[in-house]
Parts: structure tokens; sequence; C-alpha cells
């Protein structure tokens, strides 16, 4: 039995996954291509692809398939990054590159002779050095200068033997659609479509869906019973995932992540309410998960007013980009806050909160969130 195979039965069996013929189709390429990864032979007859683009609906299981092939890929230099990460990541390396001295660039680890003042050999080389493996999560485009610079940048990737995965709600033809100058993006989305298999996954069911809506998303009073709903909640969310802690950076911080695993993420109040988190903290942690679970959020006070804004804002940044929302509360949302200094703006705080729960809010499509560029110093 093969790795990946080996991986989705073990799930089969323990019964955290239905069997679905489209991901198990989906798990048979993945294993040719961890196969390929670890041989020298071309896969899928003669033409030797890079790499597999996995693409279909919300919820359908796309990065949890990509997550086994992961873990399974027995390649030494491997990453799996959110896409919007990797853009930030490439657009900061050209942008302090473009800063160096030409001697500076000679002595730098990434330096490409004959490159000039060119930075995407030496970002393509800084990015292949340091993983042959490339697994990128939420493959999407709407930024111009992503647009811009994907083509040569991943060029420059294949021909240095990088493979990727990715996984998007959308097929390659229609990434960056309507977007500003796309006749100069299209180019790419050949060389993606010949470099990369295109594999779409047609499973029928939302099975992120069903796991939010088979039981309630929110718990209240705290107590002994919503503690146990929310561990229930964030095992059945994560398909049986071993969790594990994860630490982002926002604007050159460290935000701790305790617990997450298949895009899911878990926290108490404390840790993202009482410590000094702002807009840029929630909204990239909205980035990272598609659904996050907070406990244990109290009953606030007066003297409670600033627990209480940067729950406003935590909220805010995930309703706005749709993420879902798992909570265990020591009221219902319109006595959380019921009065002090901005408790009236709190009453829109608690009607979203209502509406987080509704089948509506639940079944929406994530929203990408606007990326902020780096800007010079």
């Amino acid at each position: 039995m093969s790795r990946v195979d080996q991986l989705y039965k073990q799930r089969l069996a323990d019964g955290v996954l239905l069997p679905d013929p489209a991901q198990a189709e989906a798990v048979a390429r993945l294993d040719q291509l961890e196969k390929a990864l670890v041989g020298s032979q071309g896969w899928f007859g003669e033409k030797k692809h890079e790499g597999l683009y996995l693409w279909g609906g919300v919820g359908r299981g796309k990065s949890m398939l990509m997550d086994l092939f992961f873990e399974a890929a027995r390649v030494r230099e491997k990453r799996r990054v959110h896409f919007h990460d990797f853009m930030l990541e490439t657009h900061a390396f050209i942008f302090e590159w473009r800063k160096l001295t030409q001697d500076e660039r000679r002595r730098h680890p990434a330096h490409v002779r004959g490159s000039g003042d060119d930075p995407m050999p030496p970002a393509a080389r800084h990015i292949a050095d340091h993983a042959q493996l490339l697994c990128f999560d939420e493959f999407h485009v709407n930024q111009i200068a992503d647009a811009m610079i994907l083509g040569r940048l991943f060029e420059q990737l294949f021909d240095r033997g990088v493979t990727v995965v990715a996984t998007s709600n959308r097929k390659p033809s229609d990434l960056y659609k309507d977007g500003i100058n796309r006749q100069l993006f299209l180019p790419f989305i050949k060389r993606l479509e010949e470099e990369l298999d295109v594999v779409e996954l047609k499973a029928m069911r939302d099975y992120r869906l069903e796991r939010l809506t088979v039981a309630p998303v929110y718990y209240a009073p705290l107590g002994p019973e919503a503690d146990k709903a929310m561990d229930a909640a964030f095992a059945r969310l994560t398909a049986g995932a071993a969790p594990s802690p994860d630490t982002l950076e926002v604007q050159g911080r460290k935000v701790s992540v305790p617990q997450q695993a298949m895009g899911v993420a878990r926290f108490e109040f404390d840790a993202l309410c009482k410590q000094p988190l702002g807009a840029a903290d929630y909204l990239t942690i909205a980035r990272h998960y598609h659904t996050v679970l907070v406990d244990h959020v109290p009953k606030m006070i007066t003297d409670q007013r600033t627990w209480a804004a940067r729950f406003v804002t935590l909220i805010d940044a995930l309703y706005e980009s749709k993420t879902k929302l798992v909570m265990s509360a020591d009221a219902q949302p319109d006595d959380l806050y019921p009065a002090g200094d901005g408790a009236f703006e709190f009453q829109r705080t608690a009607s979203r909160l209502h509406e987080m729960r509704s089948d509506d809010y639940l079944a929406s499509e994530r929203e990408h969130t606007h990326r902020e560029e780096p800007q010079p110093k």
C-alpha cells in the first residue's frame, strides 16, 4: 500500500473521513507524484509533470488531501505554506534585494551569475535552496503586484526542478479573472497547466459545512458541558489530524497559535483579547485559518472595556473574511458586554455573532483579506 493511500485509508478506518470516490481519485494522483519524487522517472505517461494543482469547491477536502501528501512525501527539503504568506515573503525578498549594492549581491547566498539587477533569479534560487517541494494552500491571485511577477518566478522555480502542489477554489484559467492587464498573466496560466497535473476534486458534499452544522457553534454558559462540546467540535473539524502549535509573523511580531490542524485554530479568549493584539494580528489569523475556535469568552464589565474592544476587532476580522467561528461564552451575545464604554457599538458585534451562527453564514465562501505590500522605510 502506498504512503498517501495508507494515511487516507487509516482516516477512513478511524471513522474521521467518509468514503468519497473523488477524494480516492485525487489520492491516487498524489500517490503517483509522491513515488515520482522518490524516483527519477516521469509520471502520468511520457510527460513529466512538476506537480499537481487540486481545485474544487469549498469543503471538499483539498487541504486535507494536501496535508496527507505533505506528511507522506519522502523529500528532505519541503515546505507547506499559505500562498498569501509565500507572496508576502517573495515581495519582501525582492524589496530587500533591490537595496543591496552590487558587492552585497555578489556575496549573497542567492546570487545568480549573470542576473544583473534582475531580482527574480536570486528570489527563485533563495526559494529553491530551501525547498524542493512547495505545497501551497489557497492558491489565488487578486493583486496586480503578484500577477506581474508570478510568471517569471515560477518559470525559474520549474527550471530549478521545484515540485509544486497547490490547492485552490478556482481552476487555473479563472485565476486573476477580470484583473488589470490580465493578458500579461495568461502565459503564466499556460505554463502552470503545462507543468502541473490539474485535477478537479468533484466531491459532491461540503464536508466542512457538514462538520460545522452537525452541532451548535455557540455554547453558553461556560462549564464542563461547554468545554466538552468545544473539544468535540475541534476533533470533528480537524478530521482526526493531530493538532500542533504554530507561530504567525505579523509585521515583525510573533503571534502564537496554541493548537491548529486542517485549517482550524483554537485559542483561549485570554490569549486573544487580554494580550496587546490588534487588527493586523486578527486579520492574519483570519487569513490563515478557515475556522477559529475561541474558548471561555467572559461576560465583560465596565472596567474590562479594553478586552471588549479587542473582541470587537477580532469578530470584525473573522466576519469580514467569512472565517467560521465556534466559541464558548459565559452569556448569549447580547449580554456579553451590556454596559460600559463602547457598549452601544458592541451591539453590532452581538448582531454579527448571531449571524455567524446562521446556516447562510456557515455556508458562505471565504473572502481573501487585503494584503499590505512592503513599504519603503
